[in-house]
């Protein structure tokens, strides 16, 4: 069955939905429960979720807002079911919310920024251009402004490290972009990134790369691989 897709503002979310929500990652981590989701409604502006018939398969709070007069699409949490389709529903979701991002900045390069838990939530960043942080680049101060920018706008600004965009919030559970690849396979070179994070203290990086205007607009939206 295939993978339908919606996206409405957080006011509509009804709190049966947040349970639903909740229960994709009731017995693991990062136990997004029910509490941290309803903060969640009020801090983005937008929720998309995917389905599989009636069976919510994946969900994604985020909004699309210029940061410092820059287009950005900003993912405030995404959370993948962990089965065989885990693939194909980051991709359908990816594709909406980019699809949204060419409505909303058409002519523009639009930045794609997330905090991710695990080198999986890299392939939510394929097909974009200029990516940091990743292996045999060092970031430039531009690039460090802007992680302290994304984790500035993720609430987190005193807890950013700018030379390996490391986020060590104090306390948890922390919004992040969690997925597991139905593939069983990682970007090359992506575990290095990951190598000293502690995702179950709610350690996260923070990670950003660019949609450029042609690509949106040619129709050929990046999605993941």
């Amino acid at each position: 069955m295939a993978i339908t897709v919606t996206t409405k503002d957080t006011t509509a979310l009804s709190d049966a939905e947040l349970e639903e929500m909740a229960n994709l990652c009731v017995d693991r981590e990062p136990n997004f429960d029910i509490g941290f989701l309803s903060k969640q409604r009020e801090e983005w502006v937008l929720v998309t979720q995917a389905r599989e018939g009636e069976r919510l398969r994946g969900y994604s709070f985020e909004t699309l807002e210029r940061i410092g007069g820059t287009p950005s699409l900003l993912v405030g949490l995404m959370l993948i079911d962990r089965n065989a389709k885990a693939d194909q529903t980051l991709r359908a979701i990816l594709h909406d919310q980019f699809r949204r991002a060419l409505l909303a900045f058409p002519d523009e390069d639009v930045l794609l920024g997330a905090r991710l838990s695990s080198p999986d939530g890299l392939r939510a960043f394929h097909g974009l251009q200029d990516v940091v942080p990743r292996t045999g680049y060092r970031p430039t101060g531009e690039d460090r402004a802007w992680a302290r920018r994304l984790a500035k706008r993720f609430g987190a600004e005193k807890w950013i490290d700018d030379h390996t965009f490391v986020l060590s919030p104090p306390s948890a559970p922390v919004g992040c972009l969690d997925y597991a690849s139905a593939k069983g396979s990682i970007p090359d070179g992506a575990t290095a990134l990951f190598e000293h994070l502690r995702p179950e203290e709610g350690q996260r990086l923070v990670v950003f790369g660019w949609a450029m205007a042609e690509t949106l607009a040619s129709g050929k939206l990046p999605t993941a691989s």
